[in-house]
């Protein structure tokens, strides 16, 4: 026998509006009368009705608590004794309705939260988030959202753990996701339900990190997310979708292979497409843009991700949202980054596909078209290279014409320009060490001798610009233990990273590079640049040596001792 669904019936429809019309027990206003037609005795009996709020404390938990599972059980009742008339637990399921929306207090007093728990009232309300009448399911969400509120949560850590062990305990996240799957969102109720399911799944993630990785393992969320951003039309639950995601993926090795496995990459990289040759239509869409370049950038961690990026052409697609220069081109640029780095196959395929054009382009291209200029004071002055070539220059100022580069309204355009010049420095620095041999690598080693050496020109600006902040900064670390200000040795060089020494060693690196190639006008170029600035080859040793000394084993003890092996290599050359 088929149970009948109350949730459109117009009885149910129509008492539920007046429950909450008259919810909070005022009198009904009669005709007006007086001369400004109101009936001032009547206002005096509201604000004495609003004045005598309960105080929230454990007795009015209980109360609440009382008077919610009185409700529940009626409609329970109600509904197995008339199952097929729907008129007959339609007031049963309105006062639940009212019931749930009292329970919405309780997000005025966190610190009861404990108390909640232990009179075993979160499986009777999870356990509503199966009931036919998705109504009353969706005020479950609503109330779930309301007590795990950030604001909510705030200062009060452990009675936030309690009631977010317990309602994962009560598979609150297998109940959620249940509900999530049968909403439909031409409802717009039901639309908002979907915004409040994922700002509760968000809230559950900020309390317990862990639950990240748990609501991907048992549920089916991962896959619901993954259908919502392939829909080509956008809206606010889009928008969520790819937060949610990007919060999934983002501390989760686990997750980012789960969704590998599941064609995530391939998914993600046709969400992006929609965005090649067009800018977002408003900030909220370009925000789900960002989020989805957040998913892709995570998802090409894991080497088997990077292998599936290549495989589906993503490589292809970047360098086409780079040529159009569209808001998307920094985002392009670090997806590139994430698959280019350590894994040779993305850098080849980047150089196959004549990508270098493009990256170089960027690499000289950003601000306005005149207002990088790198002057050589040189012009009546020889310069005799390391192989005892004399080399005579000319005054010259590079300005190169390149189309400015988006800006991101969102971002200041200083810093925005600046982490795009980072991570293009850090692409080009992933080609020199995934493309180390045959007519590839002569491709990118002489991008750097082609029109005057400029791309060298280029680096060298760089490299004088992040060593002239590196060394501020070092002096004012130097100063600070002057000043007995406690610092370790990690402390201070990852603080000395921050300040840009990691673009500089990467830098550093690059003119080891082209140092070791042995092409003589490159070697002239660089040591001509490093006079002009009263610099010599010592201070990218030091820089070499450096990083040499700092290199980690993340990737094991050989690849250390590898890495460390090649930087040697470049500081002996410099010798």
């Amino acid at each position: 026998m088929e149970i009948a669904n109350p949730r459109n019936h117009p009885s149910l429809k129509r008492r539920r509006e007046d429950a909450d019309a008259d919810a909070d027990g005022y009198p009904t206003l009669p005709p007006a009368s007086g001369d400004n037609g109101v009936d001032l005795s009547l206002l005096e009996a509201i604000e004495k009705s609003q004045s005598t709020v309960e105080t929230l404390d454990l007795k009015t938990l209980k109360k609440l608590v009382l008077a919610f599972e009185r409700r529940l059980r009626d409609n329970i009742e109600a509904r197995l004794k008339y199952p097929d008339q729907p008129e007959k637990f339609a007031d049963s399921e309105v006062e639940l309705h009212d019931e749930l929306q009292k329970l919405k207090l309780l997000a005025g007093g966190p610190e009861l939260y404990p108390e909640l728990v232990n009179l075993n009232t979160i499986p009777s309300i999870l356990g509503l988030l199966n009931h036919d009448n998705t109504d009353i399911a969706i005020d479950v969400v609503s109330l779930l959202q309301d007590l795990t509120d950030e604001d909510v949560l705030e200062d009060n850590d452990e009675p936030a753990r309690v009631l977010v062990d317990n309602l994962v305990e009560n598979n609150a996240l297998e109940l959620l996701v249940q509900n999530l799957l049968r909403l439909n969102e031409s409802d717009p109720d039901e639309a908002a339900a979907v915004h409040s399911t994922l700002a509760t799944i968000e809230n559950l993630i900020e309390v317990k990190p862990a639950v990240a990785e748990i609501v991907s393992e048992k549920t089916k969320l991962l896959r619901w997310l993954l259908g919502k951003i392939k829909v080509r039309e956008f809206d606010a639950n889009k928008q969520y979708a790819s937060e949610i995601l990007a919060i999934l993926l983002q501390n989760s090795t686990a997750n980012q292979k789960r969704l590998g496995q599941m064609n995530g990459v391939d998914v993600v990289l046709q969400a992006v497409a929609m965005y090649k040759s067009k800018d977002p239509k408003s900030s909220e869409e370009e925000e789900m843009v960002e989020n989805l370049f957040d998913c892709l950038c995570c998802l090409l961690m894991p080497l088997e991700n990077k292998e599936r990026f290549v495989k589906a052409e993503g490589v292809e697609l970047m360098i086409i949202i780079m040529k159009q220069k569209k808001l998307a081109y920094g985002s392009a640029i670090r997806a590139l980054d994430f698959a280019m780095t350590k894994y040779p196959p993305a850098c080849e395929r980047f150089v196959d596909v004549l990508g270098l054009k493009t990256a170089f382009a960027a690499f000289m291209g950003w601000g306005k078209p005149n207002a990088l200029k790198f002057v050589l004071y040189t012009k009546h002055k020889n310069v005799v290279d390391s192989a005892g070539k004399d080399y005579a220059y000319e005054l010259m100022v590079i300005s190169p014409s390149i189309p400015q580069i988006p800006v991101s309204k969102k971002n200041k355009k200083e810093r925005y320009r600046e982490d795009l010049e980072e991570r293009i420095i850090s692409l080009v620095s992933s080609l020199f060490a995934g493309v180390l041999r045959g007519s590839r690598r002569e491709r990118l080693l002489s991008k750097f001798v082609e029109n005057e050496c400029e791309k060298i020109d280029r680096l060298m600006e760089i490299y004088v610009r992040y060593s002239e902040r590196v060394k501020a900064e070092t002096a004012r670390l130097d100063q600070l233990e002057l000043d007995d200000f406690e610092m370790d040795e990690e402390e201070r060089y990852n603080r000395k990273l921050d300040s840009g020494l990691y673009t500089l060693q990467l830098i550093a690196v690059m003119l080891g590079h082209l140092w070791t190639s042995e092409h003589p006008r490159m070697r002239a170029r660089i040591e001509l640049l490093l006079k002009q600035h009263k610099l010599t080859k010592n201070d990218i040793k030091d820089i070499l040596q450096e990083y040499h000394d700092n290199i980690g084993d993340l990737d094991g003890p050989e690849e250390k001792e590898r890495a460390q092996s090649r930087i040697q290599k470049f500081i002996s050359a410099f010798s």
